[in-house]
């Protein structure tokens, strides 16, 4: 098969490679399509890849093409996507159902072998299959999908409530949209990009905001009547997003961080006070699964997409490569401001 091999830093060359087998318990899927996360960017550009050569890549959808001896309840060309996250299952965190927290996991496109690529081999018990209705493209944003699900049932969101989510990019549109579906008095998205905050108006954003005009956190407060945000989701991993959801929370809020951050973080005695005087709350939130494996995330997610309560929409990815152009499309990452959106590899045959 053909497949997207990163060598060394920012040596990544579409070749040749030995196509994947199905072993007992295994599948082979067919890659469709495959997203570009955050997290291959560094593995790329800045020497944070495990290991080479790699192939890189964890959300992806396609067709099974092959079943390994034991596995039972699939089928070969049902549309499917897998969990990334291979968790060892016998640690304490995975008997209790935290997979996420497993400090003995394998993962897809990281340790493993990934997606940027003809085909790719997971345990069966990792597959998710959707509906022949939903798009490739769209069931590639099934993992971005669910690490907003998982926060927001780590943040453990009651309806009727007003949620703010800072950050507009891939996850808090998904992470707005499930607030949404589980209920949400009003939920309002912040960034600084309006073309990011029309994407979100586009999915059923109650209201948005761009936290670059002077006067934003007045009009964000006006939209609760001066209460504020009883749940409030940091999605961009920012220090200043994190530092804006402190002034967002009401009081008894509960704010929680799903964005990675790449970089230190501090708050200064102004925000600790903020926490401390509105006795908020404040959580993390890791992944996306939960018990039994891969979790309600994944079965949600599949449900949802292919009933239409999920939304999709086209501008939600900013531009797609054929896989044969990987490195073009990670060379974009080298120009600050260049990638304003989601980065889509396709395998067309």
């Amino acid at each position: 098969m053909k497949a997207a091999v990163l060598h060394a830093n920012q040596d990544l060359r579409y070749e040749e490679i030995e196509t994947p087998k199905a072993g007992p318990g295994e599948v082979v899927i067919r890659v469709k399509a495959t997203g570009i996360c955050g997290s291959d960017v560094p593995r790329v550009h800045t020497n944070a890849a495990h290991y080479y050569p790699i192939v890189l890549g964890h959300e992806f959808s396609g067709i099974i093409s092959e079943i390994g001896e034991g596995v039972t309840g699939l089928n070969v060309g049902d549309y499917a996507t897998a969990a990334p996250l291979i968790p060892c299952m016998e640690c304490p965190d995975c008997q209790k159902g935290n997979y996420s927290l497993c400090k003995h996991y394998k993962f897809t496109g990281s340790s493993l072998f990934g997606s940027f690529a003809d085909y790719v081999k997971v345990p069966a018990r990792n597959v998710v299959t959707f509906d022949k209705s939903v798009d490739f493209v769209q069931a590639a944003f099934f993992e971005p999908s669910t690490v907003g699900l998982h926060g927001i049932r780590q943040s453990k969101m009651q309806g009727g409530k007003n949620v703010a989510i800072v950050g507009g990019g891939t996850i808090g549109l998904f992470t707005m949209q499930w607030a949404r579906i589980l209920g949400a008095r009003k939920v309002v998205v912040f960034d600084i990009s309006d073309d990011r905050l029309a994407i979100a108006t586009k999915l059923g954003a109650d209201a948005v905001i761009n936290t670059g005009k002077e006067n934003f956190l007045e009009e964000a407060m006006a939209l609760t009547d001066g209460v504020g945000y009883e749940y409030v989701y940091e999605t961009a991993g920012q220090n200043i997003t994190q530092k804006i959801c402190f002034k967002l929370a009401s009081n008894k809020a509960t704010v929680c961080f799903i964005g990675t951050s790449s970089k230190d973080i501090s708050f200064g005695w102004k925000e600790f006070e903020l926490m401390n005087r509105k006795e908020f709350y404040l959580t993390g939130s890791w992944m996306s699964y939960s018990a039994p494996f891969p979790g309600e995330e994944w079965k949600l997610t599949a449900e949802c997409f292919s009933n239409g309560k999920l939304r999709y929409d086209d501008s939600m990815v900013y531009k797609k490569f054929p896989m044969s152009e990987a490195w073009e499309a990670f060379k974009m990452y080298l120009t600050p401001g260049a990638v304003k959106g989601k980065l889509m590899l396709v395998n067309e045959d």
